[in-house]
């Protein structure tokens, strides 16, 4: 049994049939024409029905906002760059030398698209039983690290800012930068006459929810009254 085959059986408890799909999954597009692609597209639709299910049986009294909530803060690329850290994924990437010189392999963007492919590649395997399963272990904690839905800033600023008669939040990209494989993306969010606050993220969604969440923090203080003299 290779490395790689070991390294399956033992984190995926899944003796591949196959080790073509477990390899695109791990190869970036750095490497050639072959990568993982196509398997996360598809990994990432296993996660969601699995999550989407797995929420709808382990909290069977919320109604379907408070699930989409929960679903929304489960399945970011943040998240999954997460998991990809804790069952060893950098190991056993596949990068171009200009992707690694750069710091693909510790990209979250790069880690979590490899999540979602390396789901799909066990799918395609073994099926949709064994992919429940994994899901179910590797995200068993933070399914039930809160007790009520978690609210996205994005959400959050939306309400806070209805609530006090305030237009709607606006969202700017003010900078990208970065290779194309490892992006860095400044986002600028505001209230309009009121305040703003600049963030940044390796995808334009995760610097969005950082500048909300910067600029929900600084409309939330309340403004210091002035003394009288």
């Amino acid at each position: 049994m290779t490395d790689l085959a070991a390294w399956i059986a033992l984190t995926f408890d899944h003796e591949p049939r196959d080790l073509a799909d477990w390899e695109r999954a791990l190869t970036h597009a750095s490497r050639g024409e072959v990568h993982y692609e196509r398997l996360e597209f598809l990994g990432d639709r296993v996660l969601g029905l699995a999550m989407a299910e797995w929420l709808f049986e382990t909290f069977p009294g919320e109604p379907e906002g408070a699930l989409s909530k929960r679903f929304n803060a489960l399945v970011t690329g943040a998240i999954c760059a997460e998991v990809a850290r804790e069952i060893g994924v950098p190991a056993h990437l596949r990068l171009g030398k200009q992707a690694r010189d750069d710091g693909a392999g510790d990209s979250d963007n790069v880690l979590g698209d490899v999540m979602e492919a390396l789901l799909g590649a066990l799918f395609r395997d073994a099926g949709l039983d064994p992919a429940r399963t994994l899901i179910r272990r590797l995200w068993s904690e933070r399914l039930h690290a809160a007790e009520t839905a978690p609210q996205h800033p994005k959400s959050a600023l939306q309400e806070w800012a209805a609530a006090n008669q305030r237009k709607p939040p606006c969202y700017e990209v003010v900078e990208r930068s970065g290779p194309g494989h490892a992006p860095r993306f400044t986002v600028k969010a505001s209230i309009p006459k009121l305040a703003e606050a600049t963030a940044e993220g390796g995808s334009k969604q995760e610097a969005e929810t950082a500048a909300a969440t910067a600029l929900l923090r600084e409309v939330s203080v309340p403004i210091p009254k002035k003394r009288k003299v």
